[in-house]
């Protein structure tokens, strides 16, 4: 069943290539068109903004677009481009169409979510080069229980030639306010049904996509979750039997700058751009969701996906908190008569690179948004000592080192109330980490290829203008001895390990490729499939990680429940040193309420000897997530417990009830004493 690899790519390309083409697509290609597209607004006389006041709408105007947003609510109920007189979901009521959203609670309470609408309207800037405009919501005790203990200020921006609109969030919690819990906030557009058909994450995620339509009763069937569906009465025909999974289209921070959406008659784009990450939490490994059947295009500032409650910050009565989202671009784009609108993705992308190259932007009024000659720098080098590898320093090549608020080792991971600035460093492992925001971080890093994280708990202080000089780092990764044997890339990921071609019946087309394997629905079934009696046994030597190590460590189903899962490492060992420690080095690149008990030459012993006990609340094995928050656990193993010749290992995930309940491990490592 192993070598059933392939065979889905070859079943499906002739239906992905009839799908990415569309029904007004002449040439039927989803390859990149770059160059081919020539923009309409580009030829277009440039005007300047102007500001319509009314009652209750206010209108940004700058002959390319025109942008409606309800006064003083701030929602954004039409965008007018290209002769279309409203991108949004018209049928939609106008508070359901283009808006600022949160989910919250107050501490041990229930969650509450809530559209985000101000209840006062004021003009920032309005001059013929620019518009900015707010609507802000105060808060007063009177408003307790009801809504969040935050002041809001949404602001919009609108420039001269610009075929888009800014909006960008000031949020601030004052000491004497009450506490409350953050689960999630973002921006969230709906978009008109009956035109935009086409969506684009990634240049090997991009498709046609079901109606919502397509999600009710009748037309689908509701699997595991809620959130996927089979698709069993689609309106295209096209799609019938595929899945439908919005997790299927997350992505990681540092990749997730450009999505949306396009419409085919007339050809036009729709695309939310995020320029910077320094406003997102949890860093550039985070994944956020994008867009989605509706359709829906997301933008996410602050969420517990992937990585759980311990993502969701407390704020607690006393502590003052302020911090601005923000700013995101909305882009409209269209084509010339005859363009294939498949080129509106590959404008996109150019214009993203190019907001990305204007970050931090020059125009933006509020002055709790630091322009460039207000930030910092910090530069320096990255070194790796690892004796059992070379005498000599090795260079941090590919490393990711960020300043991020002071916290413990590895702490950048699950950090939301704070900006993180990441860099990755050359191949000489020097990086430069700019336009980091004046205020206290420490130094965090970690290497792919090289286990755990480096942290410096020094006070790094950036003010305003400052180039800081940090030097050469050396970051010593953990180790006690050399290595005897490992299993995988210590990346943080588990995709290097075997991903199981899906259930046949199961497939979403768009992921048949390598890269997205992980992404098809329902593979932690798979295992009984590929297990039904015995569980995974990986012998070193002999077993290779990429076929014969299971992506994800998680139960096996037997009938209508689940069982907890034992798998075993043999490995042969000579000479052995009774009286020395050897060394299990286990990093875990995802956990969802499971636990890992580590035995050794025993399967039936009563003690472990290493538990981590319950652990991990990411669910990426449900949303295809590949990674979640990382994990690195040393193990010590008494040389008496070992034997000379044949050993085993026996790793034993015992919690169970429900398929999600697993492990991702991410590299797995004996050392030998260390002498």
């Amino acid at each position: 069943m192993k070598k059933l690899a392939g065979r889905l790519l070859h079943h499906f390309t002739n239906h992905e290539t009839a799908l990415n083409a569309g029904p007004h697509c002449s040439q039927g290609t989803d390859q990149g068109t770059s160059g081919l597209c020539h923009r309409k607004d580009l030829n277009m006389p440039s005007q300047g903004v102007h500001l319509h006041i009314h009652d209750r709408y206010v209108v940004m105007d700058n002959g390319i677009l025109q942008v409606t947003l309800s006064k003083p609510g701030g929602i954004i109920t039409g965008i007018k481009y290209n002769g279309i007189d409203n991108v949004l979901e018209v049928r939609n009521k106008e508070t359901n169409r283009g808006y600022w959203d949160l989910h919250w609670n107050e501490p041990g309470g229930k969650g509450i979510f809530d559209v985000i609408s101000g209840v006062t309207f004021r003009v920032i800037v309005e001059t013929e080069e620019q518009v900015e405009i707010s609507f802000i919501r105060t808060w007063d005790p009177s408003l307790e229980g009801k809504y969040i203990p935050l002041n809001i200020d949404k602001r919009f921006i609108m420039l001269r030639g610009s075929s888009g609109v800014y909006s960008y969030g000031i949020y601030e919690h004052l000491k004497e306010w009450p506490g409350f819990e953050l689960g999630e906030t973002r921006i969230a557009f709906k978009l008109r049904k009956d035109k935009f058909h086409y969506m684009a994450v990634a240049d090997d995620r991009k498709r046609i996509m079901p109606f919502p339509d397509d999600l009710c009763k009748g037309r689908c069937q509701t699997l595991d979750y809620q959130e996927a569906s089979l698709l069993t009465a689609p309106c295209d025909p096209r799609l019938q039997g595929e899945v439908d999974d919005k997790y299927q289209y997350s992505c990681e921070n540092k990749d997730l700058r450009v999505h949306g959406w396009i419409s085919f008659d007339p050809p036009v784009g729709f695309w939310q751009i995020t320029p910077s990450n320094e406003f997102r939490s949890g860093g550039p490994l985070k994944q956020n969701l994008t867009s989605h059947v509706g359709p829906t295009t997301l933008a996410v500032f602050h969420s517990t996906h992937y990585a759980g409650k311990t993502m969701m910050p407390r704020f607690e009565h006393g502590e003052p908190w302020k911090k601005v989202y923000g700013p995101v671009f909305i882009y409209l784009n269209s084509t010339a008569n005859g363009d294939d609108p498949l080129c509106l993705w590959d404008d996109a992308k150019i214009k993203m690179m190019a907001e990305v190259e204007s970050w931090p932007y020059s125009f933006v009024a509020s002055d709790d948004y630091p322009k460039s000659e207000e930030r910092g720098t910090a530069r320096g080098r990255l070194l790796i000592r690892d004796r059992f590898i070379n005498n000599d320093l090795i260079s941090a090549g590919g490393a990711y080192v960020g300043l991020a608020p002071p916290g413990d080792s590895g702490s950048w991971q699950i950090e939301c109330k704070g900006y993180q600035f990441w860099a990755i460093a050359d191949e000489a492992g020097y990086f430069s980490i700019g336009n980091v925001r004046p205020g206290e971080y420490n130094l965090y890093a970690w290497v792919p290829g090289f286990i755990g994280d480096y942290h410096s708990g020094t006070i790094v202080t950036v003010t305003s203008g400052c180039m800081i000089e940090m030097g050469d780092i050396v970051y010593e990764p953990p180790r006690d001895g050399p290595t005897l044997w490992e299993i995988g890339i210590p990346d943080r990921k588990a995709s290097e390990f075997f991903i199981p071609d899906p259930d046949l019946t199961l497939v979403n087309r768009v992921l048949v490729h390598d890269q997205d394997r992980f992404r098809q629905y329902g593979l932690w079934k798979r295992y009984t499939d590929l297990y039904p009696n015995d569980d995974l046994i990986y012998t070193v030597g002999v077993s290779d990680y990429r076929r014969d190590w299971f992506f994800a460590h998680v139960p096996r189903k037997k009938g209508d429940v689940h069982e907890g899962t034992t798998w075993q490492i043999r490995f042969n060992l000579e000479n052995i040193d009774q009286k020395a420690n050897y060394k299990l080095q286990v990093a875990i690149a995802s956990a969802t309420l499971a636990e890992l008990q580590i035995r050794v030459n025993d399967a039936e012993a009563i003690r472990p000897l290493f538990t981590t006990g319950l652990i991990g609340r990411d669910n990426s094995i449900a949303r295809h997530g590949i990674h979640g928050v990382y994990m690195l656990y040393a193990v010590n193993i008494p040389g008496n417990r070992l034997v000379q010749g044949d050993n085993t290992i026996f790793l034993k995930q015992p919690r169970c009830n429900g398929p999600f309940q697993g492990i991702m491990y991410d590299y797995i490592r004996l050392e030998g004493p260390p002498s």
